[in-house]
C-alpha cells in the first residue's frame, strides 16, 4: 500500500475498534475466544475453548450496521437492501476473523458472527479433563492417529469440529518428524500444525482456485497426511481419492448430525461431481468418523457423542 492507501486503511481499523467498543475488541486479545456474535436485537455473545457460550451486553443496531458497511468498504463490495450480505476475511489486526454480516429484510437487525482463528490448542488431554471425551474414546482417537487411519470429524453448527480437528492434530505434531510432510487445506485459515514439516493451502474465489483443485496439486507436493477443513462440496471424491492412493493419515470436517449421515452427507457431495454413488470407495478412504456435539447440559457446552469404526462397525459411545 502506498501512503495514501495505509491511511486510509489506518482510519477503517481505528473506525472498527471504535465501533465495536474496548471489551469487544478486546476479545480480539483473549485466546480463548473462538466466536464474536451480535444477533439482531443487539444481544452479543462469545463463545470461549472449554467453557461454551456466553452473554457480553449488548450493542446498538447503528454500530453493527456501521461496521458492516467498513467491512463491506474493506472487502470491496457493498451492503444494501439489494445485497444484504457481508462475507470475508477482516483485515490482519482483527487476526484475519472469518466475518459474517447481514442487514434487514434478511434479519430483523443488523447482525454479525465471527470466528477467530485457533491461536491455542485444546487438547485431548483436555478434552479428557472437560468430560467432553472418555478415557476410552481418547486412547482410541490416539491409536487411530498413529495407526495413519484416516479421520472424519463430523458435527453440527458450532459443535466445534474445527476445536476438535486441531487437537487431533496436535498429536499428529507432536509425533512428526521432518520425513513426514504433512499439507493443509483451507478456505480460512484455521488449521493449526507444529510438525515440522508442512504445506498450507488456501483456497482463492478470486482466482478461482476451489479445494477440488487444490487437492490435485496437493498430490505434486509429497504429502504424507492430507488435512482438509470443512469438505462442503464435489471436492469431497477428489480428497477421498487422494486419502485411498497411499496417502493414510489425513483429517477432515464435514457438517452431519450423526456418523451415519455422515457417510451418507459425503457421498452426496461426491455425487456433485457427476458420478455415481461411492460408497465403496468411501468405506475404503475413511477408517474413522468421531462425532462431535453440542450439549446444553454439559458444562462445556458439547461432547464427543460417537466415534464409529467404518471397517468394522464398531461404536464408541
Amino acid at each position: 500500500m502506498n501512503q495514501q492507501e495505509q491511511q486510509v486503511h489506518a482510519r477503517r481499523i481505528e473506525q472498527m475498534r471504535r465501533i465495536l467498543g474496548p471489551e469487544i475488541a478486546g476479545l480480539f486479545n483473549d485466546t480463548d475466544v473462538v466466536e464474536i456474535m451480535a444477533n439482531p436485537d443487539g444481544r452479543v455473545f462469545v463463545e470461549r475453548l472449554g467453557s461454551g457460550i456466553s452473554s457480553l451486553g449488548e450493542i446498538d443496531a447503528s454500530r453493527v450496521q456501521s461496521l458492516l458497511g467498513l467491512m463491506a468498504d474493506f472487502l470491496q463490495t457493498t451492503v444494501s437492501r439489494d445485497r444484504p450480505v457481508v462475507e470475508g476475511a477482516m483485515p490482519t489486526e482483527f487476526l484475519r476473523s472469518r466475518f459474517a454480516g447481514a442487514i434487514p429484510p434478511l434479519v430483523d437487525g443488523a447482525s454479525f458472527s465471527i470466528r477467530l482463528p485457533a491461536r491455542s490448542v485444546y487438547t485431548l488431554d483436555q478434552y479428557l479433563e472437560a468430560g467432553i471425551l472418555s478415557p476410552e474414546q481418547r486412547d482410541s482417537l490416539i491409536l487411530a492417529i498413529l495407526e495413519r487411519k484416516n479421520i472424519l470429524v463430523s458435527g453440527g453448527t458450532g459443535s466445534g469440529k474445527t476445536t476438535l480437528s486441531n487437537a487431533l492434530i496436535d498429536v499428529i505434531s507432536r509425533e512428526s518428524s521432518n520425513e513426514q510432510r504433512i499439507v493443509i487445506i483451507e478456505d480460512t485459515r484455521e488449521l493449526q500444525c507444529t510438525a515440522p514439516n508442512v504445506v498450507q493451502f488456501l483456497t482463492d474465489d478470486d482466482a478461482d482456485i476451489d479445494m477440488t483443485r487444490l487437492l490435485k496439486l496437493t498430490l505434486r507436493y509429497r504429502p504424507d497426511r492430507i488435512l482438509v477443513g470443512e469438505v462442503r462440496d464435489k471436492a469431497a471424491l477428489a480428497l477421498l481419492k487422494a486419502w485411498n492412493t497411499g496417502h493414510p493419515g489425513g483429517i477432515a470436517t464435514l457438517h452431519a448430525n450423526n456418523p451415519e449421515a455422515a457417510l451418507l452427507r459425503l457421498d452426496q457431495l461426491c455425487q456433485e461431481a457427476g458420478v455415481p454413488p461411492q460408497t465403496n470407495l468411501i468405506r475404503e478412504a475413511v477408517d474413522v468418523i468421531v462425532q462431535i456435539a453440542r450439549d446444553p447440559v454439559h458444562p462445556a457446552g458439547r461432547r464427543i457423542s460417537a466415534i464409529l469404526d467404518v471397517k468394522d462397525g464398531v461404536l464408541i459411545s
